[in-house]
């Protein structure tokens, strides 16, 4: 008799698991609440977007947590060969300097998040401050010449950046915080126009929420009769622009306040660092029909509304 072959038992990953639950977990939910008020009051003014990375196009904390990581492993790796105690405590001085500033950037960004990432971010956050600690103390015994301690305390904090850089990859590549969510439209937009509604269909100054190719469509018809799209997604998380306010040619995300300029998407306020997709807008015998934009042959599509009438082009006229 042939013996029966064992099935393969499928465990999930523990950590993952740990990671699902914390995400579920709503018992620090009122701290996070009060932290994400005192973030959100500080005064910072314009400088809340230079934090955000609006002007960079994407996050900046990502890009300010280099100096100190880099500054800190290089450390470690140097404290591994004797005699080079004091160009360590150099480069731990260099990453506590550089810590401060990307932390700051850190917690302006966590703000603004859904409360199952800011769970996540509040545990990476505990994780970098521990190391920020740690590292402090092996700053303080090398000065004082204990060189032993100092390089326990150093690679203690290196462990402590570790952990809390798994969890800051887990909030960019699992939860998709920082990312932009609107990325994907230029990829699932169909190339052409598309009739998305007759004219009075799209009341004057009201955001309506219309579909293209399963892509939800934000359509804004000013009084003047100039009729603006934009994907109706917000790109920092996804928030119903159609659902938000219209005012000096802009809208406002109702989530997270991201304000973007109708005629091209624009992001004109943070969070946001990324635009919003926006579409060409022509009226063809009394309907509204829309194009993605830099689908005309690779070209940037040309500046304002195309307005075309029906009887010069047809009901049914698609590029």
């Amino acid at each position: 008799m042939s013996a029966t072959p064992r099935r393969r038992v499928m465990r999930q990953n523990r950590v993952l698991w740990l990671l699902d639950r914390l995400e579920r977990e709503p018992r620090a939910d009122a701290v996070i609440d009060t932290l994400r008020k005192g973030v959100r009051a500080l005064p910072l003014g314009r400088g809340r977007d230079v934090l955000h990375g609006r002007w960079l196009g994407h996050p900046l904390h990502p890009l300010m947590v280099q100096v100190p990581i880099g500054s800190w492993l290089s450390a470690a790796v140097l404290d591994l060969r004797p005699g080079r105690s004091r160009e360590s405590g150099l480069l731990v001085g260099v990453g506590l300097g550089a810590a401060a500033p990307a932390a700051v950037a850190g917690w302006v960004d966590w703000a603004e998040l859904h409360h199952r990432q800011q769970r996540i971010g509040l545990v990476h956050a505990l994780s970098n401050t521990a190391a920020v600690g740690l590292y402090a103390a092996s700053l303080v015994c090398r000065v004082k010449g204990r060189e032993g301690a100092g390089r326990a305390y150093g690679f203690l904090g290196l462990s402590a950046v570790g952990v809390g850089g798994m969890l800051g990859g887990h909030l960019a590549y699992r939860q998709a915080s920082g990312v932009n969510h609107a990325e994907q439209v230029p990829n699932v937009v169909s190339a052409g126009w598309h009739r998305i509604g007759s004219v009075d269909e799209f009341p004057a100054g009201e955001p309506v929420r219309r579909s293209v190719d399963d892509v939800p469509v934000l359509v804004v018809r000013e009084s003047g009769g100039a009729v603006h799209a934009l994907a109706e997604r917000c790109s920092h998380l996804a928030g119903p622009l159609s659902e938000g306010t219209v005012a000096d040619g802009c809208v406002r995300c109702p989530w997270h306040g991201s304000v973007f300029r109708l005629s091209d998407g624009w992001n004109v306020r943070g969070p946001a660092t990324a635009p919003q997709p926006s579409f060409e807008t022509r009226i063809t015998g009394g309907h509204v029909e829309v194009r993605l934009r830099h689908q005309n042959g690779g070209e940037p599509a040309g500046q304002g509304n195309t307005t075309r009438s029906g009887a010069a082009h047809g009901h049914g006229d698609h590029d």
